[in-house]
């Protein structure tokens, strides 16, 4: 609805902090006004992509030197043209693992990787603080979610195995914060609140500033009909 002309600009109040576990956690997955997500959604994504490198080193580095010296002993009987092309054919049996089974370990391990991250965030914004317990239970329950198709056996080791990892991995994490002097949550909130109260400052001045004008024109509006009514009274 369009404002009328003259019509004193009309100013928000700032959106209060978010009070509720799903305010904070539906927070994470939006922009700013600068159009960028929280610090927490972006790591989770540079882990991701961190963890698919490492995944596809650790299972494509030994897959390739295992298929490279398959070759060799399997083709010393072949004759080949020249020495350049029996360590291409080597190569190129050995970049076929690698591709194959580095793809295998990547994909997993990204898997695991952006689970475990996105569970045990979500339970940091949810409960709005950082605890070993919110890491081990992310950690069984990506374990579980990975061995579930087991069988209850599966599902058992799967917990505990994820338990085993989020903890020392928590605890990890925890000791980075403690360097740092405060954890993620904490930095959160604090940035919340300074960024909420200069939002208000400046509203509340916005808002003076057009009770002034307000009252300015007001008072040069009357004083026209108040030497109307003074010469009318002296007529």
């Amino acid at each position: 609805m369009a404002e009328p002309p003259g019509a004193p600009p009309v100013f928000c109040r700032p959106a209060p902090l978010p009070q509720t576990g799903w305010e904070r956690l539906s927070e994470l997955w939006r922009r700013d006004e600068q159009q960028q997500y929280p610090e927490e959604t972006v790591n989770i994504a540079k882990a991701a992509f961190t963890a698919g490198v490492v995944g596809w080193l650790y299972g494509g580095l030994p897959a390739f030197v295992s298929a490279r010296k398959a070759f060799i002993e399997s083709s010393r009987g072949e004759i080949f043209q020249s020495r350049a092309d029996a360590v291409q054919s080597a190569h190129r049996a050995g970049l076929r693992s690698f591709i194959r089974y580095g793809w295998r370990w990547s994909w997993r391990v990204v898997a695991f990787t952006t689970i475990f991250n996105v569970v045990s965030t979500g339970l940091s914004a949810y409960r709005d603080k950082t605890a070993i317990s919110n890491f081990a239970a992310a950690g069984a329950f990506t374990g579980a979610l990975f061995r579930m198709h087991l069988g209850l056996q599966g599902l058992a080791g799967g917990i505990v195995f994820g338990t085993a990892f989020g903890v020392p991995a928590g605890g990890l994490l925890m000791a980075m914060y403690g360097l740092a002097g405060e954890t993620l949550q904490e930095k959160r909130r604090r940035e919340r609140k300074e960024l909420y109260e200069q939002r208000l400052a400046e509203w509340q001045s916005k808002l003076s500033i057009t009770e002034i004008l307000g009252e300015t024109e007001n008072n040069a509006q009357g004083r026209p009909e108040m030497e109307r009514a003074r010469e009318l009274k002296n007529y």
